[in-house]
Parts: structure tokens; C-alpha cells; sequence
């Protein structure tokens, strides 16, 4: 009996040991397969966009001053890209840290609104009127105040993207479930704990949900802020190359200076879409994959 049941466990092994490998490669499958249906369709989309305009500019023959092909866009950027590149470069800097500062003052500001009601109804009106007031109209002094240049650049940006973050965050802290809330009060949590273990995960969705819209309104505002204050030069962003291009009647320079844009924006909204979805993929419905 006792070679017997050795027999068998031998047996048994083999299996076993092959286990981890099949599981591995099934993920791996799933893995692929979800990312061929996340990026198939727009990528087709996009390859017959570009198709039917490149066919449609060769037959009626559109002028490249009104409409450049395709083909020639990407010749202008291939010709323009040392200096597409640090334009590139300025544009995401001057972005990346209004991003930063919007968060940073939004939540600050968000956590002040939540504490109070009556500091809420004093300061959230003023939050509207970021959202509201024509950044063409305070420009003018912004680079007075500022001077012209990143720093007038990075104060439109951080304007134009700071009111999602406190509208979003705001909400989230002021809508956590009063239950809970009385629990953490009847075990002498303290404010902090309360915040830190309580309030601030209930809100997070909220904040990303903010973080993700404010990501493409820094780009946004970034490149409107080199429309009114940036300059020229080695330190010029995207934004001025597009202004100076216009002037030029560079079509192909502008418009691949506005598809790198374009790009840029996308790059940063995916980079914050991966960090919202690996922060609540793990409880959170919106990012908790379920199989059908």
C-alpha cells in the first residue's frame, strides 16, 4: 500500500507542478485580450480617419494653406521636431506643476469647506468664479504680477484646472455616511484618524474623478497661457509654436504642433487613469473588474 499511495503521489505532481504555468499564461492571455479591446477600435478609427483624409485632400486637391494632408504633417513635424521636442518639454513642465499646485490648494481648500458649512457658503462662491471669469481678462495682470514667461504661464494653467478638484473633493468629504461617522465618534476617534481612515478613503473617487478632469484642463491651460504670456525662444511651448505658425501660415508645422499637443494631453490623462484605477481597483466598483 505504501508503494502504491507513493505511485500515485508522484503521479499526482506532475500536474501540480504544471499548475502555476497554465494559471500564469491564462492571465497573460486575459491580459492581452483586454488590451487589444481596449485599443483595437480607437486605433482602426483612427487609421481610417487618416486614410480618408489623405484620399480626400488628393482628390479635390484642398490647398495645404487650408488643409494640410496627412503625409505632409508628419513631414513638417519629422523637419520641426528638435524644436517641437522642447517646446514638448516647456508644455509639460509648465502643466505638471500647475497639476500639482491645483491639487495641493484644492484639497486644502476642499478639507476647509467640509468643516464648516459657513465656510463653505463664504468660499465656494469665489471657487465659481475661478471656473467662470475669462482667463483673457485677468491675463493682463497675471503677467504684470508674474512677469511673461513659465511663471505667468503656470498661474493661467493652475487657475483653469483648480476648480474640479475643490468641487469634486469637497463633495466627496461632505458625503460620508453619517453611520459611520457616529461610529468612529463613539469609539474617541480623533479628527485626524477620522480623516485619515474614514473621510478621505470615502472621498477618494471623488478626488480622482477631479484629478482626471483637471489633467486635461493643466494641458488645456498651459498651452492658453503661452497663447497670452508665453515667449519665444528655446523656451517658447507648444502654445507659442502654434501662435507663430498661424502667423506664418505654417499649416503642416501647425497642425502637427497641435496634434503633439493633442498627444500630450493624452499621454497625461492615461498616466492619471492608471494611477486612479490601481488606487481603487482593489474596493471600489468603477474600477473592480467582474467576469460575465
Amino acid at each position: 500500500m505504501s508503494v502504491q499511495q507513493a505511485a500515485r503521489g508522484a503521479s499526482s505532481a506532475v500536474p501540480r507542478a504544471e499548475q502555476p504555468r497554465t494559471v500564469g499564461r491564462s492571465r497573460a492571455g486575459v491580459a492581452s485580450s483586454r488590451v487589444a479591446r481596449a485599443w483595437l477600435p480607437p486605433v482602426a478609427v483612427f487609421i481610417i480617419f487618416l486614410a480618408v483624409w489623405q484620399l480626400a485632400t488628393a482628390v479635390l486637391g484642398v490647398p495645404a494653406y487650408l488643409l494640410p494632408s496627412p503625409g505632409a504633417i508628419v513631414a513638417a513635424g519629422v523637419e520641426h521636431a528638435p524644436d517641437l521636442a522642447l517646446s514638448l518639454v516647456s508644455t509639460f513642465r509648465a502643466a505638471l506643476v500647475a497639476l500639482v499646485l491645483a491639487v495641493l490648494v484644492g484639497t486644502v481648500v476642499a478639507l476647509l469647506m467640509s468643516e464648516s458649512k459657513l465656510l463653505e457658503r463664504s468660499l465656494y462662491p469665489y471657487a465659481i468664479m475661478l471656473q467662470t471669469i475669462p482667463i483673457v481678462a485677468i491675463a493682463p495682470l497675471i503677467v504684470i504680477w508674474f512677469g511673461a514667461g513659465e511663471p505667468a504661464v503656470i498661474v493661467i494653467a493652475f487657475l483653469i484646472s483648480l476648480f474640479p478638484i475643490i468641487s469634486n473633493t469637497t463633495v466627496g468629504l461632505t458625503s460620508t455616511d453619517h453611520n459611520l461617522r457616529n461610529l468612529m465618534e463613539m469609539y474617541n476617534a480623533g479628527w485626524w484618524q477620522r480623516l485619515v481612515k474614514l473621510r478621505f478613503p470615502f472621498a477618494l473617487p471623488y478626488i480622482m474623478a477631479g484629478l482626471r478632469i483637471s489633467a486635461g484642463l493643466a494641458v488645456i491651460g498651459a498651452i492658453v497661457g503661452e497663447f497670452i504670456a508665453g515667449i519665444g525662444g528655446l523656451r517658447g511651448g507648444l502654445g507659442y509654436v502654434i501662435v507663430t505658425a498661424a502667423g506664418r501660415l505654417q499649416m503642416p508645422y501647425l497642425f502637427a504642433a497641435a496634434l503633439t499637443s493633442s498627444l500630450l494631453g493624452v499621454v497625461i490623462f492615461v498616466a492619471v487613469s492608471i494611477i486612479v484605477s490601481r488606487s481603487l481597483r482593489h474596493w471600489h466598483e468603477s474600477s473592480v473588474d467582474f467576469e460575465n
